[in-house]
């Protein structure tokens, strides 16, 4: 485990974002998107089994020996991982996150002015999508930290796993983690609406009955933020519409259109230096917006991005466009 630990120390000395551990093979870094080998012998099976040992629960590894994978986070000294522990044909395998030591600021992560507004909502629905490794959990906690420091409210977050750590200022925060804390987003859901929340942050809206109880809560005087997996802004809406059928899409057309703030669809690309940034496409809540959702007209959207500059709206290319100067 020391051995491990120093080559945790090792990936952020070198600025890693990511370190891939194989059984069978070298260690390798992911450094402003690109991926490198360590000079180092590989690591056997045996070595990685003893580092997945340590990481994991009793519960955990009965999850992982079943299901050939599992997610969890880690604390090695002051830094903070997300870890993915997987089969593959060699033995086991480990992709792990290396999340900065501060929750970087809505400036840092170069938030438009319109995403600076997102802390003062009082109610609705924020949507952040992208794909894997886009920064949508660092996007989520940035907006958190900032609700922690601006203003009193009880935030709640239903993780998978937990990542960023909180430490109450203004706000009272409690972090829940599935699995340990709570079987599933949609029961999870379930139960912190008894439990007199102003924010909630749900992970990942994966299925209907979580998406539905996401609206009802944003419906019901709540700020919501959560993340889904989607290539743009205007098919978050569409894959949130099309998970249900009949009457019920109808009931989330309107719940959509009463109560979505702001989708927002990032990717991580290099800027002009070589580093990533997030480029941004942001969807915005107009009349139009709501109407065109409340009529299931979602085939409008790209356009009322394309017109929306003066309600802070984008497009990705447009974004991406800026990053490059």
């Amino acid at each position: 485990m020391e051995d491990f630990q120093t080559l945790i120390h090792f990936a952020v000395k070198k600025g890693a974002s990511d370190l891939h551990l194989v059984a069978g093979e070298r260690p390798f870094l992911r450094i402003q998107g690109a991926l490198q080998a360590i000079k180092k012998e590989p690591y056997t099976k045996t070595q990685v089994e003893k580092i997945v040992s340590t990481l994991l629960s009793q519960e955990q590894l009965k999850e992982l020996a079943v299901s050939g994978d599992v997610d969890t986070g880690a604390i090695i000294g002051e830094i903070s991982l997300r870890v993915n522990i997987h089969k593959q044909a060699t033995g086991l395998a480990l992709a792990i996150r290396i999340l900065p030591k501060q929750i970087p600021t809505p400036e840092e992560l170069g938030f438009s002015e319109i995403m600076k507004q997102i802390p003062a909502f009082e109610n609705g629905l924020v949507i952040i999508s992208g794909p894997a490794g886009s920064g949508k959990s660092t996007t989520l906690a940035s907006l958190v930290e900032r609700m922690n420091q601006t203003s009193a409210r009880h935030i709640i977050t239903l993780e998978d796993p937990i990542e960023y750590r909180f430490t109450n200022q203004q706000s009272l925060i409690e972090q829940r983690q599935l699995g340990s804390d709570f079987p599933s987003f949609a029961k999870g859901l379930r139960h912190v609406l008894r439990q007199d929340p102003d924010v909630i942050v749900v992970g990942e809206m994966r299925d209907p009955e979580t998406i539905s109880l996401a609206l009802t809560a944003a419906e019901t005087g709540h700020l919501v933020l959560s993340t889904l997996h989607a290539p743009n802004a205007p098919e978050v809406v569409e894959r949130i519409v099309n998970i249900f059928e009949g009457a019920k899409q109808q009931q989330i057309l309107v719940q959509l259109a009463a109560t979505l703030k702001m989708v927002i669809t990032q990717q991580l690309l290099p800027n002009t230096e070589g580093k990533l940034v997030a480029a941004r496409e942001i969807l915005t809540s107009t009349p139009a917006v709501r109407n065109a959702i409340r009529q299931n007209n979602l085939g409008t959207l790209q356009s009322a991005i394309q017109t929306g500059k003066k309600f802070g709206m984008i497009t990705m290319e447009r974004s991406t466009e800026e990053l490059n100067g």
